[in-house]
């Protein structure tokens, strides 16, 4: 601390204010403003005399001022000279003086504080008068028009009549379920115009509408079995509340909120009409899930994973490790490698394979998305409960096709119910136990969706136990001949037909297709070869060359993967013309116009062998 001139601080000070010395409790100066604020000289007073309060206090208060620095307190009021104590605040500080440490203690009037602070409201209250008068006209129309919002949204049909009967509002499903525009509607008294007349056509009194009823004798009518007329003319059944509506406590019409019950009447009857047969038929869908079974059945076996490639006898390898784990599996390929087959090949090496395999294609969910996740109890008249596919795995594998297209607002309950494998139905309180193992699959890049919001990164984090990643065909074109000649027999079997040869020409046609589809192209392009070969010998089509010259008006970009396609054929059919000399005179360096060292480079990086370019300077034209 350093010291000041205890005068000169007190001078200064707007605030009335005192020195006290804290050893004896002495006031050593006061300013002005103290000695008016208490009428009387302070200094030379023990400062405790000027206080009404505890003594313990004051030494509490002293301390926390010594151990903070500064420190304020509303525990004390003044004795003034011949008036009431004042209610003040102490703000106090610690400095050294030249004739040792000091208090330095500001004593602010409650009373003032609080002028001031009303003063200071006021005024701001004053200035922000129109600009609140404004927000809250905007906020009353905002909230008119959600109100509005509201009413459109929801899914019954509603509208208001005033007291003469007239319609004051009809909203978008009200106008859709009558086929009436509101322009038709409002201002007119709408029983004459959709309640006019009983179903077997007699006319219908407004006196003897429970409508009119309900805003004339001021009570709730509730009616399960009348109709309204559309316009075209037609009746349809209905069920409606009419409650009578209040501005302040004056009666002003009532609001009717009706739905359209013909569907649900017919659905009530064949339900009254089958209801142990239906109990019946709910117990024997829930236990067998017969059209699970089916879908079961007729999936393609393990030994379906066709291929020679490093590649696919690490995917074989994988599978036949993770298999007979519960972990979670996550297979990435594109479209068409046989995202779905390895994830059958998963469940078939597991000890789950007797239960079923339960697929749900994320990316085709229906509207009601979380009922077919999760299930949905029976609602009145509308048939049975239904268990959701999370529920319908129980024991087995669910296979989570398109797992990057699961809707956001989704993805959060079904990794609760997962994690703890619990999963409780659409409208449902009670959670129902399972055991379930995930399987996924996507087509993307799940941590670019990740970050970019479209995915949570707990799911991903859950799903991503063992990833398997799957090879697109152009990056295995050794394995072609064999699927070839395996999609040849299927497609044979499949129409009885006789299996032609597959020539040396077809598969070098083949195999000098990029494959954007990859396998599930190469199936279609065999099966669509086997319907037009009417001789011996397969006749592969034209096939679309990524590389054919564009056409007027047309510009071909082609992707990364098509380049390295371009430059791996460049390479090879340039080592093939060199007899597989890289360097030296007539080497395939000296072609290309490169380093040697530099083409070593690329044949490494494009995996580039002897058999690719034997194979190529075998196919050359003599």
């Amino acid at each position: 601390m350093r010291d000041f001139d205890t005068d000169s601080i007190l001078t200064l000070w707007p605030w009335p204010a005192i020195s006290v010395d804290p050893a004896t409790d002495r006031i050593t100066a006061a300013n002005p403003a103290a000695d008016r604020l208490v009428g009387r000289t302070l200094p030379g007073e023990r400062f405790l005399d000027c206080l009404e309060g505890q003594p313990g206090e004051l030494v509490v208060f002293a301390d926390a001022v010594s151990h903070f620095g500064s420190h304020w307190t509303r525990a004390f009021r003044l004795r003034r000279q011949g008036q009431d104590t004042l209610p003040c605040e102490l703000a106090a500080t610690y400095f050294d003086s030249a004739d040792g440490p000091r208090l330095l203690i500001a004593l602010l009037s409650l009373e003032e504080i609080e002028a001031r602070q009303e003063m200071t409201e006021s005024a701001s209250l004053h200035r922000s008068g129109l600009m609140e008068w404004k927000r809250t006209q905007a906020f009353f129309s905002e909230l008119e028009r959600q109100n509005q919002l509201i009413l459109d949204a929801a899914g019954e049909g509603i509208y208001g009549i005033n007291a003469d009967g007239q319609t004051t509002f009809v909203n978008r499903a009200a106008q859709e379920m009558l086929s009436w525009d509101a322009a038709d509607l409002l201002g007119r008294d709408i029983h004459a115009i959709i309640h006019h007349k009983h179903l077997n056509g007699e006319h219908y009194d407004h006196r003897d509408c429970p409508i009119y009823h309900s805003f004339r004798h001021e009570r709730v009518s509730r009616v399960e079995d009348e109709v309204f007329w559309r316009k075209d003319g037609r009746p349809i059944q209905v069920e409606y509340v009419s409650t009578p509506i209040y501005d302040g406590q004056v009666l002003a019409g009532a609001v009717v909120i009706f739905r359209d019950i013909s569907e649900r009447k017919e659905a009530e009857r064949r339900l009254h009409d089958a209801m142990e047969e239906v109990a019946a038929l709910r117990d024997r869908l829930e236990q067998e899930n017969a059209y699970l079974q089916e879908e079961i059945s007729s999936a393609r076996a393990h030994h379906d994973i066709v291929g020679q490639a490093p590649s696919v006898q690490r995917t074989l390898k994988q599978v036949e490790l993770v298999g007979p784990t519960d972990a979670n599996v996550l297979i990435s390929g594109e479209g068409g490698t046989g995202k779905s087959l390895v994830a059958a090949a998963v469940h078939k090496a597991s000890d789950r394979r007797r239960r079923p395999l339960i697929r749900l294609n994320c990316s085709a969910l229906p509207e009601d998305a979380e009922g077919e996740l999760f299930g949905q109890v029976r609602r009145a008249g509308r048939g049975l409960d239904k268990a959701g596919r999370i529920e319908l795995a129980h024991g087995g594998t669910l296979f989570l096709e398109e797992v990057a297209d699961l809707p956001l607002d989704v993805q959060g309950r079904l990794l609760s119910a997962l994690r703890d494998q619990e999963v409780t139905r659409v409208g449902e309180e009670r959670p129902r136990r399972i055991n379930v193992r995930i399987i996924a699959c996507t087509a993307r890049d799940l941590s670019r969706e990740v970050q970019a919001g479209r995915m949570r990164e707990d799911l991903y984090f859950f799903l991503n136990v063992f990833p398997i990643q799957l090879t697109p065909l152009r990056e295995r074109m050794d394995d072609i001949p064999l699927l070839a000649a395996h999609f040849l027999r299927l497609a044979c079997r499949r129409t009885n037909r006789v299996e032609p040869t597959i020539t040396t020409g077809a598969i070098r046609r083949l195999e000098g297709y990029h494959w954007p589809g990859n396998v599930r192209e190469l199936e279609n392009v065999i099966e669509r070869a086997l319907i037009v070969s009417t001789g011996e010998k397969l006749r592969i089509e034209s096939l679309e060359s990524p590389l054919r010259a564009p056409g007027p008006g047309h510009r071909h970009v082609m992707t990364e993967q098509e380049m390295r396609k371009v430059e791996f054929d460049n390479l090879v059919a340039c080592l093939a013309l060199a007899g597989g000399r890289v360097s030296g005179e007539g080497g395939a360096a000296e072609m290309l116009g490169i380093r040697p060292t530099t083409l070593y480079s690329r044949i490494r990086k494009l995996g580039i062998t002897e058999a690719h370019w034997t194979k190529a300077e075998g196919a050359a034209p003599a």
